[in-house]
């Protein structure tokens, strides 16, 4: 994994000529903003910008397709409850679960595969046609790999049913055929149609010869010259032997009765037994796994791997896993008959043949568009016991890295982060470090977002990042002049100082106009209200009004004293607390004592004459504390 990779594509940006200007640019968590600037090094006296605009460059478009947003959010769940099983898997049903996993794995890639399809046939704008296209390329390319490295890795299959799931991993992903059987079985004369025997060579080629057969008897009631010959192959293919799955048959047996059945058709070869038509002789010989007559047929069999099974099928039945890679890599040369290169989907599937899981992921990693294929492929390798052994050299295994590539991916979404924050829970050393990085980054649009993000760091007992998000939404209330949500969300933080900031706004708004707001909040602050001093104050201020209210003056007196003497009020609002204390002197009772009397001339003369009062802290001094 050390070698170094090829450059990287160059993405030319429209309107952006980055010859004649030069270029600024700045990264975000998932995108980064391009612009020309004024500066140009070969004509100084040119400085306007020839392109008023700034561009977003997307480092993972994927995140914001509707259909791919499906496939994110049904994996998810798969994903999740893989890692929750992991204890339970053990023994036999270990691979059975894992197995199970991995198909889920793919029915929501055909899921999405299937609706992109429709969305690409139903499009009338070419270039939202053209991108469905692109996408539909790619997710068949993840669900062709993804079965292969199930049957080679995961279900481990041996020599003879490997075979068996290899054709059907190319009965389902070689689907030319379901259309081509349904053109020519709708026609009035199916065996007259001019792609009947397209049609029954492509069965043949993907070893559906129960269908060959069906096909052959249609031949042989509509042409009576060639009805023994038709039925002389349909025996041939009905007697081709087959390690069913049920069977019980060993693979010595099978070899036996495989070369017996290959003898018989080589004889009727020999003997011209379809020497008189050629179509029949064809299938007989690619029954015998001529390889000359198998590429005959490169255009109905489309790709080099559909080769590939079908040569394994008519001439290695009994093909070993340690053997693939040998007959997958000749198959490849045969077919692309150095004609053209291997594509990068070539070269993913000939690295699974060879068994080379790492640089599967590798190929997979530079071809594919996005990180989710490799990752979620990797985490089940990893739960395969497959990658134990390959650490990587800056600082994280390849399923760890991997995964918070793709979370990271996910937080650029205004809404996948959520899906991020799992993922990023189950990588044990570098995710913990990446959430809080990445979560400082949401943009808290709204308060509902908000609380989403808060839960989750509660949840992580995230100290930090809880805090520092209560803040901003302290702030943002206070803005807006919310002061109720601004002092719940700074007791929330526990910051003394914004709180002390928020209390000195409800005083404010208390002598403006004569009245709390927020009383409920006020009420019931209970020990929240020990935060800071000037808290405190407001909430025993409230507790004064209250009992005044209640007409309880000897308790509402002596609670307003030991405000000022306590010096917890601040000097600013001495004398509103001095203007209260009137109507208690004023009342026919005494309320106040001598010496509590005294204590409030004290206080008139300290606040008179100006002394200061020490420990109280300036606006200026709280402006500086809170932001």
């Amino acid at each position: 994994m050390e070698e170094l990779d090829g450059e990287p594509t160059v993405t030319l940006i429209p309107g952006v000529n980055s010859q004649k200007k030069q270029m600024c640019f700045d990264w975000g968590p998932g995108e980064m903003l391009v612009c020309e600037t004024s500066f140009n090094k070969k004509e100084k006296s040119d400085m306007m910008p020839g392109c008023p605009f700034i561009h977003i460059i997307r480092k993972n478009e994927d995140v914001y397709s509707q259909i791919l947003r499906k496939l994110f959010n049904e994996s998810h769940g798969i994903f999740v409850g893989l890692q929750r099983i992991e204890e339970e898997l053990t023994g036999k049903s270990r691979k059975t679960q894992l197995v199970r996993v991995s198909k889920n794995y793919r029915s929501v890639i055909r899921a999405c595969l299937e609706e992109m399809h429709q969305l690409a046939i139903a499009g009338k704008d070419p270039a939202s046609d053209r991108q469905f296209s692109i996408q539909v390329s790619s997710l068949s390319a993840m669900e062709l790999i993804w079965n292969l490295c199930e049957i080679l890795f995961i279900e481990v299959a041996p020599a003879g049913p490997l075979l068996l799931h290899l054709l059907d991993w190319v009965q389902l992903h070689v689907c030319e055929v379901d259309s081509l059987s349904a053109d020519v079985l709708g026609s009035e004369n199916p065996s007259k149609h001019e792609r009947f025997w397209n049609l029954v060579t492509v069965l043949v080629l993907q070893g559906r010869l129960d269908e060959a057969r069906q096909m052959l008897s249609k031949e042989a009631n509509t042409s009576p010259t060639s009805a023994g010959m038709c039925r002389i192959l349909g025996d041939l293919m009905r007697t081709m032997p087959v390690l069913s799955p049920g069977n019980t048959q060993t693979l010595t047996e099978l070899e036996l009765k495989w070369q017996h059945w290959h003898e018989g058709c080589e004889r009727h070869l020999q003997d011209g037994t379809f020497a008189s038509s050629p179509h029949l002789e064809s299938l007989c010989k690619i029954m015998l796994g001529d390889e000359a007559a198998l590429l005959e047929q490169k255009e109905l069999l489309s790709n080099w791997y559909h080769f590939l099974v079908t040569r394994l099928l008519y001439s290695h039945p009994t093909v070993k896993p340690m053997d693939l890679h040998f007959y997958a890599q000749s198959s490849l040369d045969l077919f692309l008959g150095g004609e053209s290169s291997p594509e990068p989907l070539d070269n993913i599937l000939m690295a699974a043949f060879e068994f080379d899981i790492h640089q599967v992921i590798k190929e997979c990693s530079i071809a594919l568009s996005n990180w989710w294929f490799v990752a979620h492929l990797t985490d089940l390798l990893d739960h395969c016991k497959l990658l134990q052994s390959h650490n990587l050299y800056f600082g994280s295994n390849m399923r760890e890295f991997l995964l918070l590539e793709y979370a990271s991916g996910l937080f650029a979404h205004h809404s996948l982060w959520q899906l991020g924050v799992d993922y990023f829970d189950y990588c044990p050393e570098l995710g913990r470090v990446s959430l809080e990085l990445h979560i400082e980054r949401i943009p808290l649009s709204t308060e509902q977002k908000a609380l989403k993000v808060l839960r989750v760091c509660e949840q992580r007992q995230m100290t930090e990042q809880v805090r520092s998000i209560c803040k901003i939404l302290a702030m943002k209330a206070v803005r807006n002049n919310r002061l109720g949500s601004a002092l719940s969300w700074s007791i929330r933080a526990k910051d003394a100082a914004f709180a002390t900031l928020v209390s000195d706004r409800f005083l404010r708004d208390y002598c403006e106009r004569g009245c709390f707001s927020d009383l409920d909040l006020i009420d019931n602050l209970g020990p929240a209200m020990m935060l800071s001093d000037r808290l405190t104050f407001l909430g025993k201020y409230r507790e004064f009004h209250r009992l005044y209210g209640e007409k309880r003056f000897v308790d509402a007196a002596s609670l307003l004293l030991s405000l000022m003497t306590s010096q917890i009020a601040p000097r600013t609002f001495w004398m509103t607390l001095l203007t209260d204390a009137l109507p208690l002197l004023e009342q026919k009772q005494v309320i106040f004592s001598a010496e509590q009397t005294y204590e409030l001339m004290r206080c008139l003369e300290d606040l008179t004459s100006g002394r200061p009062v020490r420990g109280e802290p300036d606006a200026q001094q709280l402006q500086a504390l809170c932001f």
